[in-house]
């Protein structure tokens, strides 16, 4: 149940961070943060694909992002009010502190 609890409440500051404008939803738009130095965490759908992943993680190693993994891509994207999203860059500092408290980080 607390696993749960933390995960309802790291989708919820996802949630808000959208509606602050702090995130980069999707691959293409999470690389463009990474590549310009404004993501300050990555989140990965559990049930994304590998190749979306590669997408994204080698690029976030090397800038230092750290990254985690959270809920499904439809849990994700009900969270930020839109479709299934299998990546997202958050690139608020104090909403990826909150969320990095709640699930961790790889």
């Amino acid at each position: 149940m607390e696993e749960r609890s933390r995960r309802s409440e790291a989708l919820a500051l996802l949630g808000l961070a959208q509606r602050a404008g702090a995130v980069a939803r999707g691959a293409g738009a999470a690389r463009h943060a990474l590549r310009k130095g404004q993501a300050r965490l990555l989140i990965l759908a559990k049930d994304g694909s590998e190749k979306q992943r590669e997408k994204v993680l080698p690029l976030a190693r090397a800038r230092g992002v750290p990254w985690t993994k959270l809920g499904s891509m439809d849990e994700i994207g009900s969270a930020l009010g839109t479709g299934p999203v299998a990546v997202v860059a958050v690139t608020g500092s104090r909403f990826a502190g909150e969320i990095r408290e709640r699930v961790g980080r790889e």
